[in-house]
């Protein structure tokens, strides 16, 4: 039965294709800006303008049936009020431009939130509604409620729970209104081009961060004046100032004090560090590594089986890495 249910409504919907080319080609994704213009904002009654409706039919039956020409006048007032309230809907929409989108990276299983910003078109628009369609919910309690002022507007927050990694697109936004009062429901649709990079899951409980291996701290940098290190042949560039001359003594021969500066600790997340997990389980646990090395100020490289990352620290080093690993096959 339901099988047949969805043979029937894909028949459905690619007939409305074929026939209402200007209802349906707004699914497909849209370069920025986008404006709302005449031919695609619609206007449908809602239920309350459905039941406002039957009461102007009951009134208008009622003053032609006794004659009562106040009552008559009474009905066409109020019935001029609601159709008038159709082009107020319809101007709230009307020339809406959304300019830009902008959103932060995440972790899978958290929530993206985009900003949106949106050009009024110097007039102010009142009781605006959106919702983002892959959002699943269709409720219209859930949606985001804003307005937009005449002069630049700030932005407008939405969240979009991210389920996977990689570059996730935000699907169509239904924006909508039903200003002045809630007679008629006017909407539109927007679908820009536009994806959010969704990192991978962190792992909970992720274990402490690899020993270094020949990038760790077993490695030194020679520099004067720090600590004492070991004792070399004396060389002709060479300062005086480094002669052990004791040693030298005993020796026989020119000895000079080299010192030595230990690196700081460095680890190497390794991806054949991982085995015994699954490829998600994996990239969950180096993005775990690696939001923990920042932490701790401990400079790390990175190795996957695509990509090799030397070793570094900071925001930068973290985003590239972090990326690799949502991006990773």
């Amino acid at each position: 039965m339901s099988f047949a249910f969805a043979a029937r409504r894909s028949q459905l919907l690619a007939l409305a294709e074929r026939q209402l080319p200007a209802l349906t080609r707004l699914k497909r994704v849209e370069p920025l800006p986008i404006v709302l213009q005449r031919r695609r904002i619609y206007v449908v009654p809602t239920r309350f303008g459905l039941a406002y409706s039957a009461m102007l039919v009951v009134m208008l039956l009622g003053a032609l049936n006794y004659n009562n020409n106040p009552a008559l006048l009474l009905t066409c007032l109020i019935g001029a009020a609601a159709y008038q309230s159709i082009f107020g809907g319809f101007r709230t929409l009307n020339g809406i431009a959304l300019r830009s989108l902008k959103a932060r990276s995440c972790h899978a299983g958290d929530a993206i939130r985009v900003a949106l910003q949106f050009d009024a078109a110097a007039v102010p628009r009142q009781a605006l509604r959106m919702r983002l369609e892959s959002a699943g919910d269709s409720h219209a309690a859930n949606a985001t409620v804003f307005d937009l002022s005449a002069s630049n507007a700030a932005p407008v927050e939405i969240e979009l729970h991210a389920e996977r990694r990689g570059w996730q697109a935000i699907g169509r936004i239904r924006l909508w209104t039903e200003f002045p009062f809630g007679l008629f429901h006017v909407w539109s649709w927007l679908h820009p081009d536009f994806r959010a990079l969704v990192y991978p899951r962190i792992e909970a409980n992720a274990p402490p961060l690899p020993e270094g291996g020949s990038e760790s701290s077993a490695a030194a940098v020679r520099r004067a004046g720090d600590e004492f290190g070991m004792l070399r042949d004396y060389q002709s560039t060479d300062p005086r100032r480094l002669i052990a001359w004791k040693a030298s003594a005993r020796h026989d021969k020119l000895l000079v004090k080299e010192f030595e500066r230990p690196r700081g600790r460095e680890v190497v997340l390794d991806w054949q560090g991982t085995e015994g997990l699954d490829n998600e389980m994996r990239l969950s646990r180096l993005t775990a590594w690696v939001l923990r090395a920042e932490a701790a100020r401990v400079s790390y490289a990175l190795v996957l089986p695509h990509v090799r990352i030397g070793a570094g620290l900071g925001p930068d080093h973290a985003q590239r890495c972090l990326r690799e690993l949502a991006l990773a096959p």
